[in-house]
């Protein structure tokens, strides 16, 4: 049954409702909002073994891929009955119920919403506190070619290997790679981050001209093996969610053998159907994480001990250009100070142009930095008034003003305003897509 606003479909012996299904979700190909849930009911089998039984952070861009994307954590509060949700609790005391996706029709309900992606959580509906996956981002800096991701990925495998895991590889749909290990559910968030960490030490000592596990963004190179995204209330984009770009590329679970000749351009929402599950025997290789436990105590033993009051004081001689509401804004002001210093620009190098993804109360901000290490000291510009000068937490210092402002709520310092990465995009603030007020935003007049 279709009309103008809607099209009932039959999936999973459960008739799912996709409204406006004409919207276009990305302009330049036309495809269709009836053309993101067609290809979720297709590849619905392969999705669910990565996404489904965990608690779900609601990724939504309902007005396509050029509109503004906003995270909701907390299901809708109309939905059907038959959509299951488990409650997470965050560190304020505040608990949300999170959507749990079991089978194809729950899968294209909540793609309705406008979520392109399936943003999960590392853990099962069954044990909130307890991750059953190691999950490792690799993340090139810019002007990394892929044939060194590609690399870079080969030695995580065998480092996971030799510690008694089996790697599991997929493209990101963007610049990076994802390669997870399914774990016994016997380990903290804490444990299970620790051991990550080590891991990617370990990578970075096997291949230290090509990886780098350095938590300062100006201070990597090459591919950063980011381990941070096994933290508790991370959520990263998993096997076959479709990415926001134009070509919809698709976070694609691959073979090792498919791995050092893939393209992640080839893998778009048409050419996976049909597609052989990569993943299809995960669930048979679970693993121990002591052996990688075991080698993070080592590296520990190893570090210099930390010394300071806590502030950091920046390794490389960085200025800050612009903080934008938008990366657009960020952008222009960008350009307007290399109109200023012509001739300092064709002295950095691609990796010194740090363009940061900012959370902010319950939306991101752009932040854009230069490291100037290329730069003869005597030649580098001083920091200068910025070009953009948003302030994130404008609204926050209103309300604070009239009182009205939750005592729970804290406002982030520049230190610990959290950073994301392009590629995982985690929602990762506990306050993330919730309005001012406290409370949930309201849902948009259409699903999406």
């Amino acid at each position: 049954m279709a009309s103008s606003s809607k099209e009932v479909l039959e999936v999973a012996g459960r008739e799912v409702t996709v409204t406006n299904p004409d919207k276009v979700y990305f302009p330049k190909s036309g495809r269709t909002k009836l053309d993101v849930v067609r290809y979720y009911v297709a590849v619905a089998e392969g999705a669910l073994r990565g996404a489904g039984g965990r608690p779900m952070a609601l990724k939504r861009y309902v007005n396509g891929i050029e509109g503004e994307a906003f995270f909701q954590k907390r299901a809708p509060e109309k939905r059907p009955e038959w959509i299951e949700t488990a409650q997470l609790r965050y560190p304020s005391g505040r608990t949300a119920e999170e959507v749990v996706l079991r089978d194809a029709a729950q899968l294209a309900w909540v793609v309705n919403l406008g979520c392109l992606e399936l943003h999960t959580h590392s853990v099962l509906a069954e044990d909130v506190d307890h991750p059953d996956e190691l999950r490792i981002d690799l993340d090139p800096v810019p002007g990394v070619p892929w044939s060194q991701v590609v690399e870079v990925a080969l030695v995580a495998r065998d480092v996971l290997a030799d510690h008694g895991l089996v790697g599991w590889p997929k493209t990101s749909g963007s610049r990076g790679f994802h390669v997870y290990a399914r774990i016994q559910p016997n380990w903290t968030f804490a444990e299970v981050r620790r051991a990550a960490e080590g891991f990617a030490r370990e990578v970075a000592r096997r291949a230290p001209d090509i990886a780098t596990g350095a938590w300062w963004k100006e201070e990597r190179h090459g591919v950063f093996v980011d381990y941070n995204q096994n933290a508790k209330d991370h959520t990263t984009a998993s096997g076959y969610s479709v990415r926001p770009s134009e070509e919809a590329r698709v976070s694609t679970p691959l073979t090792w053998d498919e791995v050092p000749g893939c393209d992640p351009a080839a893998y778009t929402m048409e050419s996976v159907q049909g597609r052989p599950d990569a993943w299809a025997g995960i669930e048979d290789s679970r693993g121990d994480l002591t052996a990688l436990l075991e080698l993070a105590a080592t590296y520990k033993k190893q570090a210099p001990a930390k010394k300071g009051t806590g502030r950091r004081t920046p390794s490389m001689p960085l200025i800050e250009i612009a903080r934008a509401a938008t990366k657009e804004e960020a952008l222009a002001g960008l350009e307007r100070w290399k109109a200023r210093h012509p001739a300092v620009w064709p002295l950095l190098e691609p990796a010194d142009v740090l363009v940061d993804s900012m959370r902010g109360i319950n939306s991101l901000w752009t932040r854009i930095r230069l490291n100037l290490v290329h730069v003869p000291e005597a030649d580098r510009p001083a920091q200068e008034p910025l070009e953009v000068d948003y302030d994130p937490f404008a609204k926050w210092k209103e309300m604070q003003a009239r009182g009205e402002t939750p005592a729970r709520w804290r406002r982030p310092t520049d230190e610990t305003a959290e950073e994301t990465t392009e590629e995982s995009a985690e929602a990762t603030t506990e306050e993330t897509a919730e309005a001012t007020t406290g409370e949930p935003t309201a849902e948009p007049t259409e699903s999406g």
